[in-house]
């Protein structure tokens, strides 16, 4: 019997902290629901207003007479209340991440926390300053490119779902270019590469950022541009701010084993001591 209760006890140890795991995962899913409810919720009331903001970069340079329309019976509701739930998601973001990184943060290492934490916040800041990059510098030169060379005789008309999807892709799109310098500063910090041999392939990184502007932005010249030049000008402040971490690495490391062979040869001469103090008795 004691052989069996032990047998059962080793089954049941490995499972106890697998199934805190799931518990506690579940609690933070729960808790991101909750909030992305809760900013929902505040939001849906000014969802008209939120469209209407989110339109202006458009309304501001169509002609006289024009306007945004609604081709299907729900759009007119169904349209602000994607909005406001993409809204909520992108505000409740940061604390999304948080319960990411709480969940995840006791599996590190001390110095993987170092890193890991900084990156994390500053990915959340980069992609905001993307999405703002896009609104109030890409929209106003690629909407008044767009109502500028529309044909004679045509009426510009844009339906308020198709222009809402098309501006949630650009936002996605130059939220993650901005995330570029994470992108090198986590490449070379892993070890995959050096800053310099990453240097070296600038070129293909300055192609690789307009071939990116080609897929991801619409086929005019002017997004294209305004896409692939911001990941070019991310991707050399992702080196610089690399080297800056490589050194600081390299001089930790190097004090520390300075400090290693310190305290080494505080031993040895501790030892030496003790052992002449024996010889003399």
């Amino acid at each position: 019997m004691v052989e069996k209760n032990n047998k059962s006890e080793k089954v049941v140890e490995p499972e106890a902290p697998f199934m805190s795991h799931l518990v506690e995962l579940r609690d933070r899913l729960l808790r991101a629901v909750l909030v992305i409810l809760i900013v929902f919720l505040a939001l849906f009331t000014f969802a008209n207003d939120l469209y209407s903001l989110l339109a202006e970069p458009l309304l501001i340079h169509l002609p006289k007479g024009s306007s945004m329309i609604a081709t299907e019976v729900a759009s007119p509701f169904l349209t602000p209340f994607k909005l406001a739930m993409m809204s909520s998601i992108f505000i409740s973001m940061p604390f999304l991440l948080y319960q990411l990184w709480a969940f995840i943060a006791p599996g590190l290492y001390k110095h993987e926390k170092s890193l890991a934490f900084p990156l994390l916040f500053s990915s959340i800041i980069l992609f905001y300053l993307g999405m703002v990059f896009a609104y109030f510098v890409v929209f106003p030169l690629m909407f008044k490119f767009f109502t500028g060379i529309a044909l004679e005789g045509v009426t510009m008309m844009t339906d308020i779902t198709k222009y809402l999807d098309f501006v949630l892709k650009m936002f996605f799109a130059f939220g993650m270019a901005f995330e570029v310098p994470i992108a090198t500063i986590i490449v070379i910090s892993t070890g995959i590469t050096t800053a310099d041999k990453l240097a070296e392939k600038r070129p293909y990184i300055i192609v690789a950022a307009f071939i990116l502007g080609m897929l991801l932005t619409p086929p005019d010249v002017v997004s294209q541009m305004l896409l692939a030049v911001p990941i070019w000008i991310l991707f050399e402040f992702g080196l610089i701010f690399s080297r800056v971490l490589t050194r600081k690495k390299n001089r930790l490391a190097k004090e520390r084993e300075e400090q290693e062979e310190k305290e080494l040869d505080d031993e040895f001469e501790k030892a030496v001591a003790e052992e002449e103090k024996l010889d003399n008795k």
